[in-house]
């Protein structure tokens, strides 16, 4: 009887503390049950398989960006295509910036024209280029700039009339003209410049006066770089003397406001 005395006595297990004791396991601090130890209680975290979802959904969104910008470099690049095809078909070919150009609009119509045999044309343009050249190493010996180089024409002819005829082709959009020009001589020279850009050059005649005879011309060029057209002469033309200056040339009616240029109006939705 003096042992079981000696035990301790445990208090009786009520409900409450059923409740309290679950309520700890639980992680709800020992608040009963009910919304308030709903709240209290700790919030599931973002777990593995979230973040990898995640990250899938921002890769998505990355490559689906740059497919985008691919497919629309590849619209852009397509439409200037077919811009530079759709202004290939709709107007004549275009004159180099020599003033040449290929093809059916370089011989106009009505316009008598020697055929040039491609192997000739070049062994004749391979000699025009030797010469400019040894002609600009003269003018750089002399240390200046030759006449077709200068930004300004040179002061040594003054013209005095100009007599211009052109032809028309309205089929194929070029053109022929041919223009005489009266010159006044005030210091000597050989060389003859004038402004001329995109032609080609058919012929050149320089006359001394109507009766005098004409004076031989060694070679003619285009300077693209200044835009202009140079006759080189066998001699200098003499001071206080009238010459006349023939030139024979074709070239495009041109497409935009540039030189001799055709332009366009729709009426009643017809193009005219």
């Amino acid at each position: 009887m003096a042992l079981e005395e000696k035990r301790e006595k445990r208090p009786p297990v009520t409900p409450m503390m059923i409740e309290e004791e679950a309520a700890l396991r639980n992680g709800s601090r020992g608040l009963p049950p009910g919304p308030w130890a709903e709240a209290a209680g700790p919030r599931p975290r973002t777990t593995e398989r979230h973040i990898a979802v995640h990250k899938r959904l921002v890769l998505v969104f990355a490559v689906s960006i740059l497919a985008l910008l691919a497919v629309t470099m590849i619209a852009v690049l397509l439409s200037v295509r077919f811009e530079e095809c759709g202004a290939a078909a709709d107007g004549p070919p275009r004159a180099g910036g020599n003033g040449s150009f290929s093809g059916a609009a370089r011989q106009s119509p009505g316009v008598g024209q020697t055929p040039v045999q491609p192997q000739e044309e070049a062994q004749g343009g391979e000699a025009a280029v030797a010469a400019e050249e040894e002609e600009e190493e003269e003018w750089q010996r002399r240390r200046e700039p030759p006449p077709w180089a200068r930004p300004r024409l040179p002061r040594h002819l003054r013209p005095l009339h100009y007599n211009l005829m052109l032809s028309a082709f309205m089929e194929n959009f070029t053109f022929s003209g041919e223009v005489n020009v009266q010159l006044e001589v005030r210091n000597a020279s050989r060389y003859i410049v004038l402004h001329a850009h995109r032609m080609h050059i058919e012929a050149v005649r320089v006359a001394e006066d109507k009766l005098a005879g004409g004076v031989r011309v060694a070679r003619s060029f285009l300077y693209p770089q200044t835009q202009v057209f140079v006759v080189v002469l066998n001699r200098s033309l003499e001071v206080q003397r009238s010459y006349n200056l023939k030139i024979i040339y074709n070239a495009l009616i041109e497409n935009e406001l540039l030189g001799f240029f055709r332009s366009s109006y729709v009426l009643h939705g017809e193009r005219r």
